[in-house]
């Protein structure tokens, strides 16, 4: 089973420009010594490390942690997109090994950025290098995100987080209308992660199935992918109910067979890699997939 989000940080590092002591329970260190008693638990693997600041420097720091820690895969990465020198810096983190993709935080961007030419040069860029691309944005970014598509349609990318949409309430609003269109670019997953936290502290599996339901729909089983957000997921839930909850959700979806790919197989694929190949997504997987498991 592979977990395909999940982050590692170190306060003093302070380039995280959202992580302040008004988070108590992020406002730590977190690493690999955390998460790994987390991931034994849950029958995890292996796991993909993914930006969490606007930096090379952190792109750097997850890499150090990569390759001295085995059941990291991988990492996706930052670059300064609108950098005149972004293709060289994409060309010489490409040949790093456990470098799998990129992720520019546009959640932290007025939508406007996204139409910035320079932006769009650069995804085109990452588009015709067959690059993966991680979409990290709000539903006021996707009309956007769906214009730059337009205009990069070959752009392997997946969708972070269902895009984040407000699931304190019933409503799905437009933002069911925008997954569905960007369901129609046929190179683009989504990331069933980052639920519990768009949730609410009060959260339930009641309220996050429609949101959940609808993005199932939209891509198939063959476009989802899992991840915990470990450790953001801690401001509302534990790594436990996370994985248990997508577990119970996309169960009621999905057979055994499709369930192997969201928890394993689809993340592998997206991120290319003879990288991530170095295990397989085995039928012993498949068989825990259809254990009871408690309520989230």
């Amino acid at each position: 089973m592979l977990d395909a989000h999940q982050h590692f940080w170190s306060v003093a590092r302070d380039d995280y420009g959202w992580l302040t002591p008004d988070l108590p329970l992020l406002f730590r260190n977190f690493g690999p010594e955390d998460l790994a008693p987390l991931m034994a638990a849950a029958g995890i693997t292996g796991t993909i490390a993914v930006q969490a600041a606007e930096t090379e420097a952190e792109t750097e720091f997850l890499l150090d942690i990569a390759d001295r820690t085995d059941f990291v895969l991988g990492v996706v990465g930052w670059l300064d997109m609108l950098a005149p020198d972004f293709a060289a810096a994409l060309t010489r983190y490409a040949a790093r090994p456990k470098w799998l993709g990129l992720r520019p935080m546009l959640q932290e961007h007025p939508p406007a950025a996204i139409l910035d030419q320079r932006f769009q040069t650069a995804l085109a860029e990452v588009a015709r290098r067959d690059i993966p691309f991680d979409i990290l944005t709000f539903p006021r970014h996707l009309p956007a995100m769906l214009d730059a598509l337009a205009k990069a349609p070959d752009l392997r990318g997946v969708v972070d987080h269902l895009s984040k949409p407000d699931m304190t309430r019933p409503e799905l609003g437009d933002w069911a209308a925008q997954i569905s269109a960007l369901a129609r670019h046929p190179r683009l997953m989504c990331k069933i992660s980052g639920m519990v936290t768009e949730a609410g502290t009060d959260w339930s599996a009641d309220r996050i199935r429609p949101f959940l339901r609808h993005a199932a729909q939209a891509f198939g089983a063959d476009r989802l992918i899992f991840g915990s957000d470990w450790p953001v997921c801690t401001l509302a839930a534990s790594h436990a109910e996370v994985v248990n909850l997508a577990k119970n959700l996309l169960g009621e979806v999905f057979a055994a067979e499709e369930l192997g790919k969201i928890f394993d197989g689809n993340a592998r694929k997206f991120y290319k890699s003879n990288k991530t190949q170095n295990r397989s997504c085995r039928s012993v997987f498949i068989d825990q997939i259809l254990l009871e498991v408690p309520p989230a």
